[in-house]
């Protein structure tokens, strides 16, 4: 799918083809299950963000929203862009040991994860993962990352 120019979740998710809605419905109500409050959901760069809006960390390098969680229908793929697992190590490494568990195959790009179908990922997972961090613990690490 080429970049979305739409401003609402709801209009991103209605423009794609009814294959991808699907599988990206499922995962949008992943993330919304697994989110710890003071996330907000937006469109921007072009697809859903899960986000730590500027008035409570205006501290950015690129004066944007702080991206957490990232959701994407792409043209060959679908792609979940997870932002803690980029900006921390062990916790890339841990979820490469999920997939390996869970006989699945990991396709990851610098941040994301692509995918196909919702049976692509190993779901108890990502779900931990995404209820892993307070805005205030991706904060934290995220700064740490700019030291």
């Amino acid at each position: 799918m080429a970049k979305s120019k739409t401003q609402t979740v709801e209009g991103y998710i209605q423009e794609l083809p009814e294959y991808r809605r699907e599988t990206i419905e499922e995962i949008r109500e992943l993330i919304l299950d697994n989110l710890p409050d003071g996330y907000e959901e937006t469109i921007s760069w072009g697809m859903i963000n899960y986000e730590i809006p500027l008035e409570k960390y205006p501290d950015t390098y690129n004066n944007q929203p702080l991206t957490y969680v990232g959701l994407a229908a792409q043209k060959n793929h679908n792609a979940l862009y997870l932002m803690s697992a980029y900006q921390d190590e062990e916790i890339q490494e841990w979820l490469e040991e999920k997939f390996e568990e869970s006989n699945k195959e990991m396709d990851m790009g610098r941040s994301c994860l692509r995918f196909q179908t919702i049976n692509d990922l190993p779901l108890e997972a990502i779900a931990e993962l995404i209820a892993k961090q307070t805005p205030d613990e991706f904060i934290e690490a995220y700064e740490e990352t700019r030291k």
